[in-house]
């Protein structure tokens, strides 16, 4: 009895150890890996992250915009897909696009799509001195890359991976019910909000699966004798409380033409007067779905293989959910390997 009131005991200083973690902006680290700032663009930012280069083509990896931070793409040495990728061999450049303010309400998917992503594109080229790069998406991301991609042909992307990254919104579950036109006014959101408040769009992600925080919380009480666990539970706890506010007009577009109206699949998108036409897409894909993704169910990231023209494309499908598939161990285990081993014979 005395060494299970003693382990509880231990247990208990353990959680007030991460309590201090937690609450402690020095603790723990995130973001290690050295980077250089190459361009910046009102809040976007590109940053490099060099690499021996054993292979020529640069990666451009274009994460969700608003909702999180980027840093979960690097959070720990030895958690990080960026150090993943550069110990690869990749030259890797993050686009960062971030933290928005009242000021940045009138931006939209089209200024993202048509201004932002071919001016960082340009300054990859640039910067690594390749004629080609590849393209990288992940969730939000993956969509808005796709967008780029097949409305600028004339920029040579040598392939693009999708990673979680929902294409087919009629497939998109529980987010796409509770945004359906039926049921929700995006103009009268917007045009009352303006910009939509990082802890309304916490909640949303919140409801989607309620019991989260219950089972997470769990998994921590099992690990605590793991400080290695403990570090990282730390870590992605904070990252998973740092939401982002939404830009009111890019939401009201994001709404209205992706979830409510799905005209990126469909081949109805137009953007600064250009056709989006996923069927445009001719260079290599690699689409990464997650079995127990909730958010970008499997369902609607694989429709990419069927709508692009291309002919070397492939479907994976992975354990884990949304963010477990970027993220912690599993991700180490199963998707980085598949991603840089994909990418690998496609990038001299």
């Amino acid at each position: 009895m005395a060494q299970w009131e003693e382990e509880i005991e231990r247990n208990f200083r353990r959680m007030k150890n991460l309590a201090g973690m937690i609450m402690d902006p020095r603790e723990p680290r995130t973001g290690q890996t050295p980077r250089q700032e190459i361009h910046r663009k009102n809040k976007s930012r590109l940053y490099r992250y060099e690499s021996l280069r054993t292979f020529r083509t640069p990666v451009m990896f274009v994460p969700n915009l608003g909702i999180s931070r980027p840093y979960i793409f690097d959070l720990l040495p030895g958690s990080s897909f960026i150090e993943h990728m550069t110990r690869q061999g990749f030259d890797f450049y993050l686009l960062d696009w971030g933290v928005f303010g009242p000021e940045d309400n009138g931006l939209t998917v089209e200024d993202c799509v048509t201004k932002i992503l071919p001016r960082m594109a340009d300054k990859v080229l640039e910067s690594s001195g390749a004629r080609e790069l590849s393209v990288l998406g992940y969730c939000m991301g993956a969509p808005l890359s796709a967008a780029f991609i097949a409305a600028y042909p004339e920029v040579p992307v040598r392939s693009f991976t999708n990673m979680a990254g929902p294409i087919d919104f009629s497939k998109v579950g529980l987010f796409g019910l509770w945004l359906d036109k039926k049921y929700f006014n995006v103009d009268r959101f917007v045009d009352t909000l303006g910009a939509i408040p990082a802890d309304m769009v916490k909640a949303g992600f919140k409801l989607l699966k309620p019991t989260m925080d219950l089972s997470t919380n769990l998994n921590l009480w099992w690990n605590l004798w793991n400080d290695k666990y403990v570090e990282g539970f730390s870590a992605l706890n904070r990252w998973a409380n740092e939401y982002v506010a939404f830009p009111g007009e890019f939401f009201r577009q994001w709404v209205r033409d992706f979830y409510q109206d799905n005209k990126l699949y469909r081949g109805e998108l137009r953007l600064g007067g250009r056709p989006v036409r996923l069927s445009a897409i001719r260079c290599p894909v690699f689409v990464v779905g997650a079995s127990e993704d909730y958010i970008a169910p499997p369902a609607c990231v694989r429709a990419l293989v069927d709508a692009v023209s291309s002919r070397d494309k492939e479907y994976v499908e992975l354990p884990g959910g949304h963010i477990s598939l970027i993220a912690g161990r599993g991700a180490a285990m199963h998707c980085w390997p598949k991603v840089s081993g994909w990418l690998a014979p496609r990038s001299d």
